[in-house]
């Protein structure tokens, strides 16, 4: 990653360092999430920045080639994490970090993982369903395997059911959730 920011200011020793730490571990993080690396590192990029962002800056600060800024950057723009801005006097593709991290949650957790969920539990359903259909038919031997299996199907779908209750549960909720009252807790720093 280059020393020098995507709008041409010299960072000093520190805010590159810090700069590049952000950069990294957002990175990290996205793939840990099973994301593509760059596009967390195209997120710091652009939340840490002062202002919108070309694609050749961001490929200048990333040092990764226009197609892969380029197809990340799109895939942020569906997700609802990043957004198109216009700039005054340039035909550039300019773009901007969505700043409001609950937001950001949302988009994240709406667009794929209760999607995900939901397809789970399709298989699940489907799954346990043919064995239903099928047992009736089944020598007691088979019956058995499949009982336990239709006993194991059904505690995987109430544990899909209870995590996709949870997380409507949480983005119904978060914007009136205090986050305060957990940063003050009892075992926080004054």
């Amino acid at each position: 990653m280059s020393d020098v920011t995507n709008q041409g200011i010299n960072l000093d020793q520190t805010l590159q360092a810090v700069n590049d730490s952000m950069l990294e571990g957002l990175g990290q993080l996205a793939d840990y999430f099973g994301y593509n690396k760059v596009m967390g590192q195209l997120y710091g990029a652009l939340l840490l920045s002062p202002g919108p962002l070309s694609l050749d800056d961001l490929v200048e600060h990333l040092g990764k080639s226009k197609a892969s800024i380029s197809m990340n950057i799109r895939t942020l723009e569906n997700m609802g994490i990043v957004r198109e801005v216009w700039v005054r006097e340039t035909r550039k593709k300019y773009y901007e970090a969505e700043s409001d991290l609950w937001q950001v949650i949302q988009n994240v957790i709406g667009s794929r993982e209760i999607r995900d969920i939901d397809r789970a539990l399709s298989v699940l359903e489907t799954s346990i369903n043919q064995l239903r259909e099928k047992m009736p038919t089944m020598d007691a031997d088979l019956k058995k395997t499949a009982t336990h299996y239709v006993t194991q199907i059904d505690q995987l779908s109430d544990f899909f059911k209870l995590a996709r209750y949870l997380l409507t549960s949480i983005l119904q909720q978060g914007r009136d959730f205090d986050m305060n009252g957990i940063m003050d807790g009892p075992d926080s720093e004054k």
